[in-house]
């Protein structure tokens, strides 16, 4: 799910430092540009030529990951830091912490794409919830120029310690309290003709309903306020600063117009492949390209290397359940037969027979047409000390049984996740044993060293191919059962099939080989090594679940030996197992799809 960007640039205190003395020769510059829910097979010449141009000349990086939950802050973490959430903490956009982060905040829910939430989440966790060190902030430490631009929540998380303008950050609160701006940066937007308020979606902002279709126009207005500070305020200021750089870009597209395209509505096809999402994805190109142009106008092309990477895949949004109980009551807001928001915390609270509450722990009466406002909820008979929470993150849900009975718990809970049609896998906490049918947390990179709250269950939706799919691929034409807020034929993601976690990922510029095609599967998590090996930086890892320096795309590197492997869980009684296929480099894991076969597109039994 998204939001909107930001920049993050030097300080003027930084500004006015002498430039360090490299060790050796200078480092070159870094543009990292992550174009939100792009998937992989979807880019071509004809849909996306700039990326198709720069996967074609540069690196491409076609064994490509998502790192797991497939949702944008997950990975935005992993961007930055170059680990997984079982380092991070951040294992989705909606974390439970147990209580409100924030003083205005009523909930145990952190919903992270937020810049207050995330200040929050930092002063619960000791100055920085994600305990690992990112790029940006050891850039920053080496006197490079810093800055990110996009999408409000993983545009912050890039240098999530940086509160005060030691990066620069401009994303959809920028100039409406979000983080503050250094007095001459605000000088130069409206000198370049810019208003120092970021701009919002427009047209594009409205999701619509399952009776009133959603947007027909890409984030072009949005999206163009932050591609004209990126050209015209940020990249000169770094090219007058004279020093090394890196810069993020965040593009909201095609991720947040294919969440609410109106193309599909309620009808499986063209789901996300229709036209107003095809030009979400051409709006993110366009942006590329505008940076591309400036780079090569201010005369950096040659010395900037160019990273463009998608957070996750994405799948049209499905809402059939024959087994769930929630599809029992008649909501006014979601469509006759289909499963609501909430639909997984409904059927959990119906199996265990505990009252069910919204995220503030007030009761929800089902019987009058409410159901969790949004996909997480609590359950039990106390809303301050819930027996069970429920943290939906699109086509996955983080439980939570943050009492003593939690080992009890999760033999039931996992019984009743494997009576419901659109569970697809089941993880669960490693000190809470694995019930068969279901795979262990660690198996999926997420027991680490974080200090959040760790999940005690992961569950993961059934994914299917739709039928009449413009495509022949089966990963440009998947649907993912979700029970967030879309309707159906409108986009999501979160889930572990390939659709979802098979992201666009390519390399170009004077660090990396040309025209290569790398086998070798890759995920976000091996960004933030490689690019700390080319720009000189010793970044200490604080956990174990850190990525890989991909050596192979570097001049004179060699592939590395990588093998394909399948995990099966013990069957339950009901027949139901969990299988993983995941990849691996040494001991680094990548995870190309997980759950029920036949419930997974790309699983492979």
């Amino acid at each position: 799910m998204l939001r909107t960007l930001m920049i993050a640039a030097a300080v003027p205190a930084l500004l006015l430092t002498a430039a360090p003395a490299w060790s050796q020769a200078r480092p070159h510059n870094v543009v990292i540009f992550v174009a939100d829910g792009l998937r992989s097979h979807i880019v071509t010449p004809q849909t996306a030529p700039e990326m198709a141009r720069i996967r074609a000349e540069g690196v491409d990086l076609t064994n490509s990951h998502s790192v797991y939950p497939t949702v944008t802050t997950v990975n935005a973490s992993a961007i930055a830091t170059g680990h997984r959430p079982g380092d991070t903490g951040n294992f989705g956009n909606t974390l439970f912490i147990g209580k409100p982060v924030t003083t205005t905040t009523l909930t145990p829910f952190a919903a992270v794409e937020d810049d207050e939430v995330l200040g929050g989440m930092n002063e619960a966790y000791n100055g920085n919830y994600l305990t690992e060190t990112s790029l940006l902030a050891a850039a920053r430490a080496r006197g490079f120029s810093t800055a990110v631009i996009g999408k409000l929540g993983p545009a912050a998380i890039q240098d999530v310690t940086a509160r005060k303008g030691e990066t620069l950050v401009f994303d959809d609160d920028t100039g409406a309290g979000g983080l503050p701006l250094p007095a001459d940066v605000k000088e130069a937007m409206k000198a370049a003709g810019l208003g120092t308020r970021a701009e919002d979606r427009g047209l594009n902002g409205y999701a619509g309903n399952y009776v009133l279709p959603g947007v027909h126009v890409a984030n072009v207005q949005q999206q163009d306020w932050f591609a004209g500070v990126a050209t015209r305020v940020v990249l000169p200021r770094f090219k007058a600063a004279d020093k090394p750089f890196v810069l993020v870009f965040w593009s909201r597209d095609p991720d947040g117009t294919q969440h609410g395209n109106g193309d599909s509505l309620n009808a499986m096809t063209p789901g996300i492949n229709g036209p107003t999402s095809l030009a979400a994805i051409r709006n993110a190109d366009n942006d590329l390209k505008a940076i591309r142009e400036t780079l090569k106008a201010l005369g950096l092309d040659t010395t900037t290397d160019i990273v463009v990477t998608a957070d996750h895949g994405f799948s049209t949004v499905a809402r059939q359940s024959a087994t769930s109980t929630s599809k029992g009551y008649t909501y006014p807001d979601v469509m006759p037969g289909s499963i609501p928001p909430g639909a997984l915390a409904i059927d959990l609270a119906a199996a265990l027979k505990l009252p069910l509450m919204d995220d503030t722990g007030q009761v929800i009466a089902l019987a009058d047409g409410f159901h969790p406002g949004h996909d997480s909820a609590l359950i039990g008979k106390d809303g301050a000390h819930p027996d069970v929470a429920v943290a939906g993150n699109g086509s996955t849900a983080l439980i939570y049984l943050p009492n003593d009975n939690a080992r009890v718990l999760t033999a039931q809970v996992v019984s009743a996740l494997q009576a419901q049609d659109y569970v697809a896998g089941v993880f669960v906490r490693d000190d809470l044993g694995t019930p068969a049918g279901t795979l262990s947390l660690s198996a999926i990179g997420m027991i680490g060293s974080a200090k959040t709250p760790v999940p005690a269950i992961v569950v993961s939706y059934r994914s299917f191919v739709v039928e009449g799919c413009v495509f022949k691929d089966p990963e440009l034409c998947a649907a993912d059962l979700t029970d967030s807020p879309y309707t159906e034929g409108q986009g999501t993601h979160g889930g572990m099939s390939r659709a979802d976690t098979h992201n666009f990922m390519a390399l170009i510029g004077p660090d990396f080989k040309a025209g290569f095609v790398n086998p070798a599967p890759v995920s976000n998590a091996d960004l933030t090594p490689t690019l700390a090996r080319v720009l000189g930086l010793d970044i200490a890892p604080g956990g174990k679940l850190g990525g890989r320096v991909m050596e192979e795309v570097l001049p004179g590197g060699a592939v590395p030996a990588f093998a394909a492997e399948t995990l099966r869980s013990e069957v339950a009684p009901s027949g139901f197992v969990t299988v993983l296929n995941r990849q691996a480099v040494g001991d680094k894991l990548y995870i190309d799809a997980g759950g029920m076969p036949g419930r997974v597109v790309g699983l492979k039994p």
